[in-house]
């Protein structure tokens, strides 16, 4: 029987998982592996260590080990932000008058304000381990940047940030909060690379996007002494160390004695969302439950709702090991007007799998859609939710007031992923109602899928 839930629900730290979950394990048709772009054959361990951390390395290429026990130095930093709460929305609820139950797993109580840290910390932690001293990553609306600048300090290590162009100019304290924990932050694209000079060359007004920035990245790693690049979504390894999220709502859910009908992410890479669903999904995977799952995305950005599946380069300067999943394009950089992250051309290739092979569903919002649902959670919830996390609200406001039509008592969980106080930019531009709905045209979306790489078969 269900048990009365209070607003908040907290394990203990005991009750804290500590081992990640790799869903790759669970799954009978594995996502394809990533090839060599110089060969076209499957990338192996040696091709990935010049980038990637050894143990990294491992973890990317694993598809069979259920469970990767977390180093104690992890689960230390873990336990000063970890437990997250899974609280349940009554306020949301009872302003919908809806019947369905609502929670959301809050992933904001941390100074980088999003889930980003859970990855940080493991990538951090293996870079020190190893002997490196130096870190590069890619940033685009600054969540990552500033979690992993908070990571390095905790481990001593150097970072060079390259974060999108136009998240730098519009989120100036992001630099400075990334600043203070010792990161150096460079606008991307850049002529500090050989990759950021080739991108500016071809448009030097470009508001730059992911795709450059990982080129840079990449390239600065390859390049300095002791150093590694790191990234903060779409890969396998990312995937793994975010599953703790999932965990800790499985183990919740165990507790309060509830299970959800309906889970719902924003998508980007794919890090919160695939964290989020992995012990969910394995249920799925194994026939022992049978929850929908949606995955949320930007219209601006529509990688998943309108993007090819097929083999595309993970970076703009196509450096990067090709991966199969939903693409717009390695060249496709999303609208000046977009507001926070989710600005990635493609789609994790675990995800992409899945919902290629129909285990989970996508929809897609305009800006002002989301901005709507942000403010109203905002008033009735009392936390700011960050861009991207408003686009799980949105689709949950909605599923819920489905509920209420069809009288269906559902339960809902989705994952707030983070705090928009970075984002107050994007919230004037929504208030003085000059936020616009720029969607990629159909032509636009075609010539960038005309220039995907040929592998044959």
């Amino acid at each position: 029987m269900m048990k009365n839930i209070p607003y908040r629900f907290y394990l203990t730290e005991e009750q804290m998982p500590k081992a990640w979950y790799n869903l790759r394990s669970a799954m009978k048709d594995k996502p394809d592996p990533m090839l060599n772009p110089a060969t076209l054959k499957p990338v192996t361990a040696d091709d990935l260590r010049p980038v990637f951390c050894d143990e990294l390395v491992r973890q990317e290429l694993d598809d069979s080990t259920d469970y990767f026990p977390i180093p104690q130095p992890i689960l230390d930093l873990y336990r000063v932000y970890r437990p997250s709460p899974l609280i349940r929305a009554y306020n949301l609820e009872k302003a919908l008058g809806t019947p369905a139950k609502i929670y959301y797993k809050f992933e904001g109580n941390n100074t980088s304000g999003s889930h980003k840290l859970n990855s940080a910390i493991a990538q951090a932690y293996y870079a020190k381990a190893q002997g490196l001293t130096t870190l590069t990553t890619e940033t685009g609306a600054g969540q990552w940047g500033t979690a992993l600048a908070e990571a390095c300090a905790s481990f001593g290590l150097d970072l060079t940030v390259y974060m999108v162009k136009g998240s730098y100019n519009q989120k100036p304290y992001r630099k400075d909060v990334m600043h203070t924990f010792g990161a150096e932050v460079i606008a991307s694209p850049s002529d500090t690379t050989n990759a950021g000079r080739a991108i500016l060359a071809g448009d030097p007004d470009t508001s730059g996007s992911l795709g450059c920035a990982i080129s840079e990245a990449v390239e600065k790693a390859v390049t300095s002494e002791n150093c590694r690049y790191v990234l903060g979504s779409v890969l396998n390894q990312v995937l793994l160390h975010q599953s703790i999220i999932g965990l800790e709502c499985y183990e919740a859910f165990q507790q309060i004695g509830d299970y959800p009908d309906l889970i719902i992410g924003c998508a980007g890479g794919g890090s919160n969302l695939g964290g989020l669903i992995a012990p969910f999904m394995r249920d799925k995977l194994q026939n022992k439950a049978d929850p929908r799952v949606i995955a949320v995305e930007p219209a601006s950005c529509p990688s998943l709702t309108r993007g090819r599946y097929a083999y595309d380069f993970c970076d703009t300067g196509r450096i990067t090991p090709m991966a199969k999943m939903y693409t717009l394009g390695c060249g496709f950089i999303p609208a000046p007007n977009h507001a926070g992250g989710l600005r990635y051309h493609g789609m994790s290739p675990v995800l992409s799998k899945l919902y290629h092979d129909g285990y989970i569903e996508a929809r897609s919002y305009k800006q002002t859609e989301v901005f709507d649902a942000a403010v109203q959670f905002a008033r009735i919830e009392t936390i700011l939710p960050a861009p991207e996390s408003s686009h799980a609200i949105r689709a949950a406001i909605d599923e819920a007031l489905r509920c209420k039509e069809t009288g269906e008592a559902k339960t809902i969980l989705f994952g707030l992923t983070g705090t928009g106080y970075f984002d107050m930019a994007a919230y004037t531009l929504y208030y003085d109602g000059k936020m616009t709905d720029r969607v990629p045209t159909d032509a636009e979306l075609e010539a960038a899928f005309a220039k995907l790489p040929d592998i044959g078969a």
